[in-house]
């Protein structure tokens, strides 16, 4: 099921911290088990420079002038030295992903923010690779980047949010929440490559009621061909999942958030952050452009 780089991607934003090997590996091992090529994109941000309005009381004409000329040069010298950094950046992301094996890569550059550029490439995406932190949380490692929650907030494709330390997965597990969108995002899942041949555990956390649903839905994922096993748990939603994850060696965690999800609240405020913050494994958080 090859496609060409242009119709589907994937798309892994990269901005040179300490997180971009284990991007391009995770986005290796996405392109690799779909089939699809790799698009590294790195985004250049526009700088804040001082506001010479608020210094007019202060210096006088000749000086805010003499200032304006001074910070426009810096600015086009800043400009210059971020684009040649990041070329060198997607040429060492290029040369990694190449020796993961036959692997067809593209990389692109861009002005602007990152929510606007994951935007402007969705539609040529199959699924996105972030980090969960960047370069401003770099010596943070329980802390995720200031734009991870607003970039996958902003679209409405896959995002597989990586570790600092990527692993290929050998077992996942599906936080199922029983809606219709749930249902049609797993049948995807099914009829893509992606969780071929892993062992895989389809969650339900609720009660009594919910058995008969989880069991027709895991039925339906074997049919497919899925190797996924049902497990009907109590207790708080994110504390249950961590508890399942750890007790089962769990090193992929698939979860989604739609319009009438009971999961859509772990993706609005804080709680994003806390759920990517406190994974220490790679999250793919599914999402459908109806939400």
């Amino acid at each position: 099921m090859s496609e060409s780089s242009t119709a589907s991607a994937i798309t892994a934003c990269i901005d040179g911290s300490g997180m971009t090997g284990a991007i391009c590996d995770a986005a290796g091992w996405l392109s690799q088990r779909l089939s699809t090529p790799v698009r590294l994109l790195h985004v250049i941000e526009k700088s804040q420079s001082p506001v010479l309005e608020d210094l007019s009381g202060t210096i006088g004409l000749g000086s805010r002038e003499q200032l304006l000329e001074e910070l426009t040069s810096l600015d086009e010298q800043r400009g210059r030295l971020a684009m040649e950094h990041g070329r060198h950046l997607l040429a060492d992301a290029e040369a990694h992903i190449r020796e993961m094996g036959n692997i067809e890569v593209s990389s692109t550059q861009r002005h602007g923010s990152i929510s606007e550029a994951l935007q402007n490439y969705e539609n040529e995406t199959r699924a996105f690779v972030i980090g969960r932190r960047g370069e401003d949380h770099q010596t943070e490692p329980h802390r995720i980047g200031s734009k991870v929650e607003t970039a996958v907030r902003a679209i409405h494709k896959p995002v597989l949010v990586a570790p600092s330390d990527f692993k290929a997965p050998e077992r996942y597990m599906i936080a199922f929440d029983g809606s219709p969108e749930s249902d049609r995002a797993l049948d995807e899942l099914a009829h893509s490559r992606l969780l071929s041949g892993l062992q895989g555990h389809l969650i339900m956390v609720g009660g009594k009621e919910c058995r008969q649903q989880l069991s027709e839905t895991c039925n339906r994922l074997v049919n497919q061909g899925m190797q996924v096993m049902a497990h009907l748990l109590q207790g708080e939603l994110l504390p249950t999942l961590a508890q399942f994850q750890e007790e089962h060696n769990i090193d992929l965690r698939v979860m989604g958030a739609y319009s009438h999800s009971r999961f859509r609240e772990f993706f609005v405020g804080s709680n994003t952050s806390r759920m990517i913050s406190e994974s220490k494994i790679p999250l793919l958080l599914l999402r459908r452009t109806e939400d």
